[in-house]
């Protein structure tokens, strides 16, 4: 399976990164910590917080969405959006 992440600021897309994970689905993951940082190093950006709505929604939508509050240091794009393939 892939995960895309790309930053989006005033609704265009500023920065992407894609990295293969060996999971076959979003259920086989154990820890959401490890994939979402290594594209958060890659996109030079702080790790988010990940909530259990982020794992729900990328479970149940393959697609989920960290805002700024979601960042315990200040960021600047309106939203990191996180989605499998």
């Amino acid at each position: 399976m892939k995960v895309w992440a790309r930053i989006r600021k005033d609704n265009k897309t500023v920065a992407e990164h894609v990295i293969a994970i060996t999971e076959k689905s979003a259920y086989e993951v154990e820890n959401w910590a490890a994939p979402v940082g290594e594209l958060c190093h890659e996109l030079n950006l702080s790790r988010p917080i990940i909530l259990k709505k982020h794992v729900r929604d990328l479970e149940s939508f393959n697609h989920t969405v960290f805002k700024p509050g979601d960042f315990m240091e200040k960021v600047d794009f309106d939203r990191l959006e996180v989605e499998l393939f």
